[in-house]
């Protein structure tokens, strides 16, 4: 895959409008978590130390194209001035003359963040005149919204067609994971994907089959593939109208060459509730009083092992109900298995998904992961392999590459 990046950039006295995810999570109005404006703050940082005026665009929340105070980006641009240790100038709109003017009025190496783009119905109809309107204030279109990318906004994708577009650095970081992960991985490939339903995930194990050598199905997901082969699950979450379905997908799995692990053995419990009676069974002995809530030792060594033959994993859910202890235990010592042989260099880690973000920092493995994408939808859609609108336009033509 080819992408414009900032290498490409000649950026010094451009006006450069750049598509940042603003989207913080707040709680009564404050901040609680700044990982967003932290992974956008290398490129708002580079582009303002080479000269460019940086004019960046975002979202906030769902105020369904009409104006919601409670939703401005105000009170983000200013916690964004704090983690950049810079200034940092906001106006209320994000089109207009107010935005012109102050534009106009910025100076090389300058910030300005414009108000929430979804203020206006045009953002999310996509619509060409108010992509022009934005296009207008900037010379250059910089995308580092990976987690936005899915979806084919006017702030995304619409700008995009009026402006010579790049890639900002989070975006390319996200890119080139993502691409080592499964377009050009180092082999053997493995993948853990889980969760609660098969239906909610038939598109990602259909495009992750042909891709991986090895595919752990682990959480309630692993409980309709037991099922499926005539194995009790107890009163553990399955869905009954899968069973046929989790069939084809083994026997497609088979037919790719891809082998599916699935659970040993469980940790069961007649309650779900923090600090429940619990027992550990092989997956054939489960009580029919019963629910699997995790998956137990025996599995958790069987993952451990095969890991160490992987070159490459991909991640994307958890291994049982982590949120709720003593649940967590096979999730954080496969997390923690496997930031350690990232950590050895001998394995390429690439994770995400809001489940599965919030159990590899519950693990204390988030940091030690070769990558980690906090973009949810857009990283779920990339493995489903789905074509995301907010990339395709910022890819080389064969035309750049000399190709044509």
């Amino acid at each position: 895959m080819a992408f414009r990046t900032l290498d490409s950039l000649e950026a010094r006295g451009k006006r450069v409008l750049l598509r940042a995810d603003l989207n913080v999570p707040m709680h009564d109005g404050v901040i609680t978590d700044t990982t967003r404006l932290e992974r956008v703050a290398p490129t708002i940082r580079e582009l303002s130390e080479k000269g460019a005026r940086v004019i960046v665009l975002s979202h906030f929340d769902r105020p369904k194209g009409k104006v919601v105070p409670a939703m401005s980006l105000r009170p983000i641009a200013a916690k964004l001035g704090e983690v950049l240790d810079a200034p940092v100038a906001f106006v209320a709109d994000c089109v207009g003359p107010e935005v012109a003017s102050a534009v106009a009025e910025l100076k090389d190496g300058g910030i300005l963040v414009l108000e929430n783009t979804r203020f206006h119905a045009g953002e999310e109809a996509n619509d060409a005149e108010f992509a022009k309107a934005l296009a207008a204030n900037g010379d250059v279109f910089v995308n580092d919204a990976f987690s936005a990318a899915h979806r084919a906004h006017a702030s995304t994708e619409g700008v995009a067609h009026a402006l010579s577009s790049f890639s900002g650095r989070l975006m390319e970081a996200e890119l080139s994971a993502l691409s080592a992960a499964l377009e050009n991985p180092e082999r053997p490939v493995g993948a853990v994907i889980g969760g609660s339903k098969i239906s909610t995930k038939l598109d990602l194990i259909g495009n992750v089959l042909a891709k991986v050598d090895v595919l752990f199905i682990t959480g309630a997901m692993a409980n309709t593939f037991l099922a499926a082969e005539g194995v009790s699950v107890g009163k553990s979450l399955q869905e009954q109208d899968m069973h046929a379905t989790a069939r084809e997908i083994s026997a497609r799995a088979k037919d790719a060459g891809c082998e599916i692990v699935l659970p040993v053995d469980a940790v069961v419990a007649r309650e779900f509730k923090a600090g429940a009676a619990s027992e550990v069974c092989p997956v054939d002995a489960v009580p029919a009083d019963t629910m699997i809530l995790d998956a137990g030792p025996q599995t958790v060594e069987l993952i451990k092992q095969r890991l160490a033959g992987l070159k490459t994993l991909v991640w994307n859910g958890p291994l049982g109900a982590f949120e709720i202890a003593p649940f967590d235990k096979a999730t954080v010592a496969v997390a923690q298995e496997a930031a350690r042989l990232t950590e050895l260099g001998q394995l390429r880690t690439v994770a995400g998904g809001g489940d599965t973000v919030s159990a590899l920092r519950h693990a204390g493995a988030a940091d030690k992961m070769s990558y980690v994408s906090t973009a949810g939808g857009a990283f779920l859609e990339w493995l489903e392999g789905k074509v995301l609108p907010g990339i395709e336009v910022l890819r080389v033509t064969g035309q750049e590459l000399g190709l044509s």
